[in-house]
């Protein structure tokens, strides 16, 4: 078993990215841990720094940004920087243990281009974009308008998916976590 690798899951809002990390991350054959993120938005309650998220002013993000120290970041809106630090990819690797981040399209495919053969970037990939409305509708913690503007995202980040070493289409959900789990774990025993 070899660990200190890096698997990268992405996929359009409502795909079932999440769902699919929680399932899988658990087992023991993979030793993943998650990587925790930073950001610059405030603690919500009960949320700990460095267990939920890295918490940073802007000033400390932006000159993390100067120094190089991530492996990819995002400014979400005005002022509200996400980013993965590549200290927390050593931490995780030198703690015995493989790190799965769960990032947006563009940041899976910039960690792949950083991290190279020593990452695994799996897209997950809805059935169909009008499936994935319909699971977005379904969820109803959107208006009408925020989901046409997920399902925009959607569509460009699918036409992202062939930058991705694997795609794993979740049609139904145990046989995606079957293929997600058995990907991971062929990429680090190999």
């Amino acid at each position: 078993m070899d660990t200190g690798k890096l698997i990268i899951i992405s996929a359009p809002s409502g795909t079932g990215k999440s769902t699919i990390i929680n399932a899988i991350i658990g087992d023991p054959s993979l030793k993943l841990e998650f990587s925790v993120s930073a950001t610059t938005r405030s603690p919500r309650e009960g949320e700990e720094n460095g267990v939920n998220y890295y918490f940073l002013t802007v000033d400390e993000f932006k000159d993390k940004i100067q120094a190089n120290a991530f492996a990819e970041y995002e400014e979400v809106y005005a002022g509200c920087y996400y980013g993965t630090l590549k200290s927390e990819i050593e931490r995780i690797n030198n703690n015995g243990k493989n790190v799965i981040l769960d990032v947006d399209v563009m940041g899976g495919i910039n960690v792949k281009k950083l991290y190279g053969s020593h990452a695994l970037a799996i897209f997950i990939h809805p059935p169909s974009v009008e499936v994935l409305r319909k699971r977005l509708l379904a969820r109803a913690t959107d208006s009408i308008e925020e989901i046409e503007k997920r399902i925009g995202k959607a569509e460009f980040e699918i036409s992202h998916a062939q930058q991705f070493d694997r795609i794993v289409v979740n049609d139904k959900l145990e046989t995606a976590v079957d293929e997600v789990r058995s990907l991971i774990f062929d990429f680090i025993n190999k």
